[in-house]
């Protein structure tokens, strides 16, 4: 999915933060020791080989292949892409940086393995110690978490970033679901709104499921713009968070991938056209997939400015 950022000035919307609780969360991000200073040396390219979530079998149990990010990542280096010594590997998120966005409630309901079964839909986890569980099966989420929001600071340094992991767009602020336990995209834009000089945000999700968390955490902000590209007739058919979708694409099984890409070509030029609904020049790109930035590069859509990009490949 992806995500394009302004510097353009947006009041915020009813139902955003008061002042307390506002420079309570700046003061959250400030002190965040996710944000680091990497060597030119390294390529953006953020990896750990902590991302994948493999004990017990548990990874057969589900549709999502929990060990596709070392596969990823083999793959780079094995097609001499980039050299292993070259990827950057992200601290994990704390408690800290994980109340920017998640409630201390939500946080302490994580300490349940039968509500992180529900989570990850995978029952057995409920039977297993949560230490376990947070082990074995949260931590990697968090490390993916630190992995995002590193991308973006990159993305903007370096022009282009790839996390490979996150992209837990099923996750909002007070609930997880759909193989996602924590918000890694709105986490991510709030450290941006905070860091990285950015004001104005558009999340453009291409995964074949409906990106209900991040709709649901930012629909009440108009700093932030959703484009959303999903299966119509798949989970998580959130029709509450649909209502906050500023631009939907609704697909369904068996499109092809010639209509698939005509319609995304279609949607970034309104997106983007001056004279669309949102009127603005974005200047950053992030939590990207492939097919978004293929597609913006073939497409005839003008861009009178540098747009650094970073890849989720949750």
């Amino acid at each position: 999915m992806a995500a394009a950022f302004s510097s353009a000035a947006s009041p915020p919307k009813k139902g955003a933060a008061d002042g307390s609780e506002k420079t309570e969360l700046k003061n959250l991000i400030l002190s965040s020791k996710l944000y680091f200073d990497v060597p030119l040396s390294k390529v953006p390219v953020v990896y750990s080989s902590s991302y994948d979530i493999a004990f017990l079998g548990i990874e057969k149990l589900h549709p999502f292949d929990s060990s596709k990010w070392r596969r990823v990542c083999q793959f780079l280096i094995t097609n001499k892409i980039v050299d292993k010594l070259q990827i950057v590997e992200p601290l994990e998120a704390s408690k800290e940086d994980l109340l920017v966005v998640h409630s201390e409630a939500y946080l302490n309901s994580l300490k349940s393995s039968l509500n992180v079964s529900i989570i990850v839909e995978v029952p057995p986890v409920a039977l297993l110690p949560n230490c376990l569980v947070d082990k074995k099966v949260l931590q990697p989420f968090r490390k993916q978490v630190g992995g995002s929001i590193l991308a973006a600071k990159l993305a903007k340094e370096r022009g282009w970033s790839i996390n490979v992991g996150g992209g837990f767009h099923h996750c909002s602020a007070e609930k997880g679901g759909g193989f996602c336990a924590y918000a890694d995209i709105s986490l991510c834009i709030h450290f941006a709104f905070v860091r990285l000089n950015i004001s104005r945000v558009m999340i453009i999700d291409l995964d074949a499921h409906q990106g209900n968390g991040h709709e649901m955490d930012f629909s009440t902000d108009n700093r932030v713009y959703i484009l959303d590209m999903y299966n119509m007739e798949i989970y998580p058919h959130d029709f509450e968070a649909r209502r906050y979708i500023d631009q939907k694409v609704e697909l369904v099984s068996g499109t092809r991938t010639n209509e698939y890409l005509q319609q995304l070509d279609r949607a970034l030029e309104i997106a983007v056209s001056p004279r669309g609904t949102i009127a603005q020049a974005f200047d950053h790109l992030l939590f990207a997939d492939i097919s978004v930035i293929t597609s913006l590069c073939s497409s005839k859509i003008f861009f009178p400015f540098s747009t650094p990009f970073a890849i989720s490949c949750g």
